[in-house]
């Protein structure tokens, strides 16, 4: 535990050791449990929309959460550009505090647990909302968030085979390595349209900032559930609009979704009508994923702090349960607490 002035840090290292000693599909199962618990509690967390600065290029933007115990934030930015440069789209510090004492308890890497929760989000929610047969996912994008798409759905459902595309041959040729020794069956595919056909579940993730139709209502047929995850921000979207008006749509938070989710583009009032339910509503089963096996259903995610707090929770119980992670004095170690000076 945190003693005096120092508080843990956990660095991408520490965070791959306590994988290793966890079990990364131990981590996934477990997360998807704290995220399913945190959900049931909605209304105990003191929540904003995510505050967010556009810059050139790209977003920089900070997540706030915090409940009676504990408080967590998330710096992350998005430049889709990054990777011209040989550097990362998304990348993410966090923070983990006590609430009664403000005191933070641990600082950490979030980049790659980003990538964990999200994808444990979306595995949630097609628990929920997925036929229960489904065993056929359409991933396009394969960039960084893929291969913990696919590794957390297989934890919900019967996942035998993945299409994949995207529009960079590099990222699909990743993709199939990574997930050589996964024991689905990698299908390759020339375009989005390819990989959709006979899916039961789509994931979308791309990193393009503009409204583009990656996936078009054509394409879509009774009984699927979609994960749209790549639109996070103002002005990007991934879905023909008409998929919308199709779909079972659920919000993680609707007052952040309805600026950066896919239905940013109706308007409040018109995305109030159309908006079926908060991820909530479904978790604590006051309504229902979806009522036949011919429903199309739509997870609109933009990612919310309330995320990053349950993975951020289950980071440092871990952590903290394995010795993981270096103390650090990061707060001052002073024996009067008004003689501040003292500690230079």
């Amino acid at each position: 535990m945190q003693q005096g002035g120092c508080m843990k840090v956990l660095s991408v290292d520490d965070l791959a050791t306590l994988l290793k000693r966890h079990g990364f599909d131990a981590f996934l199962s477990d997360l998807l449990g704290a995220l399913k618990r945190d959900y049931a509690r909605w209304d105990e967390f003191d929540k904003i929309p995510r505050p967010g600065m556009h810059v050139p290029n790209g977003i920089l933007e900070l997540m706030p959460v915090g409940d009676d115990t504990y408080y967590t934030f998330k710096y992350v930015n998005c430049h889709p550009n990054n990777p011209l440069q040989g550097k990362q789209t998304v990348v993410a510090t966090g923070q983990i505090s006590r609430v009664d004492t403000g005191y933070p308890l641990m600082f950490s890497e979030m980049t790659l647990m980003t990538a964990l929760r999200t994808a444990a989000n979306a595995a949630l929610a097609a628990d929920l909302m997925a036929r229960a047969s489904s065993s056929v996912v359409a991933m396009i994008g394969t960039g960084a968030q893929s291969e913990f798409q696919v590794r957390a759905l297989k934890l919900v459902r019967p996942i035998t085979t993945v299409r994949y595309f995207d529009t960079d041959p590099n990222a699909m040729e990743k993709f199939a390595r990574n997930m050589a020794d996964s024991g689905l069956e990698l299908v390759a595919c020339r375009n989005a349209e390819e990989a959709v056909q006979g899916a039961d579940i789509i994931t979308v993730c791309t990193a393009r900032y503009a409204h583009v139709d990656v996936l078009k209502d054509e394409w879509v047929t009774p009984g699927v559930h979609i994960n749209a995850i790549g639109g996070d921000s103002k002005g990007k979207t991934e879905l023909e609009l008409s998929i919308l008006d199709r779909a079972r749509v659920v919000v993680e938070y609707f007052d952040q979704a309805i600026g950066e989710g896919e239905i940013q583009r109706l308007g409040e009032e018109a995305a109030r009508k159309l908006v079926y339910a908060e991820l909530t509503e479904i978790v604590n089963g006051s309504k229902s994923g979806r009522d036949s096996d011919d429903d199309i259903t739509l997870f609109d995610s933009v990612g919310i702090g309330l995320e990053d707090y349950s993975v951020l929770r289950l980071a440092y119980e871990l952590a903290e349960q394995y010795g993981i992670g270096q103390e650090v004095e990061l707060i001052p170690p002073i024996t009067d607490p008004k003689d501040l000076i003292s500690a230079l």
